[in-house]
This record gives C-alpha cells, structure tokens and sequence, in this order.
C-alpha cells in the first residue's frame, strides 16, 4: 500500500513538472500572443497531476508485482529457454531490420519494431515450448565432448603408465634388488627356488637380518641353534650357486628396533619386494604398499590338482577324527581323508577322490577306497613290517 502511495506522489509530480518545464520552454520560443495564460496551465497541470496520481500503480507498480510473481512461479529451466529464445529472436529481427529501414515511410520506421516484436514473442514461445529437446540436445553435445576428452585422458594416461611398466620392467630385468627375511633363509626353500631360474634379479640380504640369524644360531635352546646353522648353510649354498647373485649389504635403518619394521623400511626406500613366509610380516608389507612374495603361497600356487572321480595311490598313515576314517598325505604334504579307511592302516591303496575343499590350512582332499582285485590280481597293497614278521 505504501508503495502505490508513493509511485503515485512521485507520478503525479513527474507530470506537474512535465507540463510546467513545457510551459517555460513556450515562454521563450513562442511569441507572447500565442502563449497559454498561466491560469489555463495551472489547471492543465492539476489535471494531468490528477490522472498521473490515479494512473501511476497501474503502470509502473502493478506491472512490476505481476511480472515479479511470474517469474518467481516460472521454473529456472523455463526462464533460461526463454531467455535463449529471447536472445535468438531478436538477434533475427535486427538482421531483418536491415532490408526493412529501406522501405518507404512510414512502413520503413514500423516494420523494423513490428519484426522485434514478433520474432522476440516467437523466439521466448518455441524455447519455452522445447525446452525439453533443447536441454537433451546441449547435454548430448557435452556428453560426447566429455566422452572424447575422457577417451583422450585414457589414450594419454595409459601411454604414460606404460612407459613406466617399461621402465620399471627394465630397471627389474636388469638388477632388482629382493630382500631376504630371516624366516625365508632358515626355511631354505629359497635355494631350490633360486635354482630353477624363476627368480631375476639380486639376493640382498641386509646386516641387521644377517646378525639376526647369528643371534639365533648361538642360541642356548637347541632347537633355535639348529634353524640358525641350517639359515647360515643355506646363505653358504646360495653365494656358492651362481644361478641367482646373492649380496650382503651394510645398510642399516636407524629409528626403528624390530628386524621385520626395518626390512619394511627399507623395501619401501629401494622400491623392491620380499621374499618371506611370515604371515604377520606379509600383511604388514602389503598394507604399505610393498610387494610380497610368500613362498607358502607359491608352494600352495604348484600343488598337484586333483579332481573328483581321479585315482591315486596313497599309504594310511594314521586315523581319522570320524569313525572309520583313515588319513594320508601327499608328497607335497596335503592331507587326503580316506572313509573307511582305517582297516588299510599301515597299507598303500588306490582310492578315488570324491571332493576337495580350500581351507585357511590348506587343500584337503577326501576319498574312499577303489574296490580290490579279488582272486589271482596281484594288489597294490603293501604290508607292513610287523604282519610280515607275523606271517613268517
């Protein structure tokens, strides 16, 4: 209400001041016996100030209130269509205009603003109308732009990673260095390893590993003096075999006590990785990112498979944890449950796999006995010493 009040004070002595400021300009460009007298000016003005006065809301107030409701009601996807259409259309109308001003007048003034306001209606009108298609056809377009920037990205980041697995496949091939941890040398499966060629690069084993081993080869506990003297044979077979080079290197990892926490350090320094068989110290290398290479799964990696309905030879070693059971093992150590198999103790039968199941230990492979041969077959059954003792 305050703001109709007010656009019709401001209104009404806009157009007072009109008709006066028109009255001075007569004072001094008209003869003064063609001149209005001041009095009919005075009501001209009261009366332009009264129709000014109820006016004004209706063009300047109202207008405003119903385009701002529009707009605050229009959609944002809405407003920027028309804005577009606005943009198009009148961009038209003024390439038009230019053969349209070379008409005769007055159809040269008229047509010019006629265009501008059609085409800027039509222009807001389809926009709004296509809005839809309008806004598929600019994503279309950046999806396609951003699939071809991303192809480029993809092309660019997998030349780049390849000349790294190149490098580094070089720098490998040519002298890699791969530590050795105290558990993989008392363990002594590495000289086999090493002999079969597998392994390219350097045998590096650290001082702090090496003074580890002796620690525990002048244990006072026999058993750890025997595995520290089998560790040091083992170091003594491996710079004896030139199939892989061995080196005993000198640095040492100052801050930090442990043998595994400075082996870490170290792989991570030189950017090599290590052999081991220790569970906790493989986990931890590899939550930082190091290479590790288990022998435990490498040996589990070149077990023999078998598959259900195959035939092996196997000796009864001992009983089952079921009534019935036999159990016997394999040469690489994998441990075969024979049902009813307890009565062939001590004796090497042909049996059939039946399953084979992965577990956290291990493979585990069950079976059950192959019928024997009758009469005049010789079996493959072996006796034991003590029932041939008995049979003699």
């Amino acid at each position: 209400m305050f703001v109709n009040t007010l656009s019709r004070i401001i209104g009404c002595l806009i157009a007072i001041g009109a008709v006066v400021s028109y009255y001075a300009y007569q004072l001094t460009h008209v003869p003064p016996r063609t001149l209005i007298g001041w009095q009919w000016i005075a009501v001209i003005a009261v009366i332009v100030g009264i129709i000014a006065f109820i006016l004004t809301p209706y063009l300047t107030v109202i207008p405003y209130v119903w385009m701002r409701d529009k707009i605050r009601k229009t959609a944002a996807s809405d407003l920027v269509a028309a804005a577009i259409g606005l943009t198009v259309g009148l961009i038209i109308s003024a390439l038009l205009a230019i053969p349209l001003t070379s008409l005769p007048e007055p159809v040269g003034h008229i047509l010019p603003f006629v265009g501008a306001v059609l085409f800027g209606y039509l222009g807001v009108a389809i926009a709004v109308m296509r809005k839809n298609d309008i806004a598929s056809l600019f994503q279309s377009s950046l999806l396609r732009r951003r699939e071809r920037d991303e192809e480029r990205e993809s092309e660019r980041e997998s030349k780049r990673e390849s000349k790294r697995d190149k490098d580094r496949g070089l720098q490998i091939g040519v002298q890699s260095p791969i530590l050795l941890d105290t558990s993989t040398i008392i363990d002594g499966r590495i000289a086999d390893i090493s002999q079969t060629g597998f392994i390219s690069g350097t045998l590096t084993v650290p001082r702090f590993v090496l003074n580890e081993l002796q620690r525990i080869a002048d244990s006072a506990d026999t058993m750890r003096r025997n595995r520290g003297r089998r560790g040091l044979e083992i170091l003594n077979r491996l710079q004896k075999d030139a199939t892989v080079p061995i080196e005993i290197v000198d640095t040492d990892i100052e801050g930090i006590a442990d043998v595994d926490g400075k082996l870490v350090k170290m792989a991570k320094e030189l950017h090599c990785p290590i052999i081991t068989n220790d569970f906790n110290l493989n986990r931890v290398a590899e939550l930082q990112g190091i290479k590790v290479l288990n022998i435990n799964e490498l040996a589990n990696a070149i077990k023999p498979v078998l598959l259900p309905g195959e035939d092996i030879h196997i000796k009864i070693m001992q009983d089952g944890k079921e009534l019935g059971q036999g159990v016997g093992y394999l040469d690489d150590g994998t441990m075969i449950v024979v049902e009813n198999g307890r009565s062939y103790m001590n004796m090497t039968i042909e049996v059939t796999v039946t399953r084979v199941l992965q577990t956290v230990a291990g493979r585990m492979i069950f079976a059950h006995p192959k019928p024997q041969p009758q009469s005049g077959a010789t079996t493959t059954s072996i006796q034991s010493p003590t029932k041939q003792r008995q049979m003699q």
